[in-house]
């Protein structure tokens, strides 16, 4: 016996219930699905009525009453009884709208409305990605210019490499999340609608029903492009019975590039948490572990990654699906685009939404990450030493040896013995190093090369303006992360 209710016996998708905002599920819910498949069959109606079909104002104003009322329960009937969601849910609206019933879907296809539909959601979804990633840009921006010139260890291929700053590192995350956010703008920029093509996209359909009259048939094209809010000149030229699926290739994979950026940042953070050198935010009552009491696990990170390689991995089938459109269109499309578009979008509107949360409170440990670099640094510095003995009078061949001899011993040191970089003190005890200021030479602020100057250039020509595009957004409240 349970005591659980109808909706915990069965499965509930975590981007519904846990990862998405509700900005981004309302975007694909049913409702607005829906209510705007109603909005193009007004739309079409509307334009026919114009153009001269025998469209009477009563049958348009029916169609406006009940543009949101949707009945789910009677659609769901009709499709059970008809197998087709479309022609259920023209049922449904006849139902409510008598005397327009004859004109709904008039001359139409279903992917007329299906693809209109989708094409106004993708536009939509990809604004609020375009806001999410800015905002992630603004965050790491201010974080960038607080920390220009805090000098960090710098690595390569995850070894000790020359010196950076804090700054300077996290303008390269900035940087992924603003090429991401290129990429989208230019998307919502060369997105085109539809419009109404009939079955196969030769608009026979519409021609039929306007005696032949090619004129009116293109004005009826642009007459529910502009209805629905849609600039007509951008309008796809050619169709079969859907839009163009590489289109949908396309948009999945640019929100691949931003889940790319969102990975490699998130795991950046991951293994400085390890340095103890960066963290992200960690609340007072926060688990990190139920084992481990001590633990500060970077769980949002760490869930940014996870759910990063999902959308990472569903770019693939939006080509599989544009590849194996036969001619004009199959329907093999259909199930698998309802689970990949939504969710590649509802994925990776949850993971910018953790990420905007980390890069807005990370917290940096100056002093850790100091005491990091100056266990390297000493090797780093070993040229700059060499330089200094020689212009104290020293051979420079006889002190690079010296140097060499004692960087060797002083590494085996730290590897074989767990023991502290004792470079420095081996070559104090040379005659020839005894007149080098090391501390002039150890100042890791003359490691860092323009590190600071170009944060400061990096925020001017590429946050600025980004800040300025999407000023309305940025000042938008976040919902609470559910972590």
């Amino acid at each position: 016996m349970t005591n659980a209710s109808p909706a915990h016996l069965g499965y509930q998708s975590p981007l519904e219930s846990r990862y998405a905002s509700a900005e981004m599920r309302q975007v694909w819910s049913a409702q607005r699905k829906h209510s705007t498949w109603r909005r193009i069959w007004l739309a079409v109606a509307e334009a026919q009525r114009e153009l001269g079909l025998n469209i009477t104002d009563q049958q348009i104003q029916e169609l406006r009453e009940h543009l949101d009322d949707i009945d789910f329960d009677r659609a769901a009937e009709y499709e059970r009884k008809l197998r087709h969601d479309v022609m259920a849910h023209v049922h449904a609206l006849g139902d409510l709208a008598p005397s327009a019933r004859p004109i709904i879907h008039l001359g139409m296809t279903s992917q007329d409305v299906n693809c209109n539909t989708e094409l106004i959601l993708l536009r939509d979804a990809l604004q609020i990605i375009a806001n999410k990633l800015a905002r992630v840009v603004d965050a790491l921006g201010t974080f960038a210019i607080e920390y220009r010139d805090l000098p960090t260890l710098g690595f390569t291929h995850y070894q000790p490499a020359q010196p950076t700053t804090v700054g300077k590192r996290a303008t390269l995350w900035a940087y992924d999340f603003a090429l991401a956010l290129e990429d989208i703008e230019h998307r919502l920029e060369t997105l085109r609608f539809k419009g109404v093509r009939g079955a196969t996209g030769t608009q026979a359909s519409f021609l039929a029903l306007f005696d032949g009259d090619a004129r009116a048939v293109e004005e009826l094209d642009q007459l529910v492009a502009e209805k629905m809010n849609w600039p007509t000149d951008m309008r796809f030229s050619v169709v079969g019975q859907t839009y163009p699926r590489v289109v949908d290739a396309q948009i999945l994979n640019t929100l691949a590039v931003a889940a790319a950026a969102v990975h490699k940042c998130a795991s950046d953070l991951r293994l400085l948490a390890n340095r103890k050198e960066v963290e992200e935010p960690f609340e007072t009552d926060q688990i990190g572990s139920s084992a481990m009491p001590y633990k500060r696990n970077p769980m949002r990170c760490e869930r940014a990654t996870g759910m990063a390689r999902f959308v990472m991995g569903l770019a693939q089938n939006p080509l599989n699906t544009a590849a194996t459109q036969w001619l004009e269109r199959t329907l093999d499309d259909s199930a698998n685009r309802r689970l990949a578009l939504p969710e590649a979008f509802l994925a990776l509107d949850g993971v910018l939404d953790i990420m905007r949360n980390v890069t807005g409170g990370l917290v940096v440990y100056e002093r850790t990450i100091r005491a990091n670099l100056m266990a390297e640094l000493p090797f780093m510095a070993s040229e700059n030493m060499l330089m200094a003995a020689v212009q104290q009078g020293a051979d420079r061949q006889e002190a690079h040896e010296v140097i060499r001899l004692h960087s060797q011993a002083a590494a085996q040191r730290v590897k074989e013995e767990a023991g502290s970089n004792d470079l420095l003190e081996r070559l104090r005890g040379e005659a020839m190093f005894a007149s080098v200021d090391f501390d002039e030479v150890l100042d890791p602020s003359a490691y860092v090369g323009r590190a600071p100057e170009q944060v400061d250039r990096f925020v001017q020509d590429v946050v600025e303006p980004i800040r300025q595009r999407f000023a309305g957004a940025l000042t938008q409240a976040s919902e609470e992360l559910r972590v």
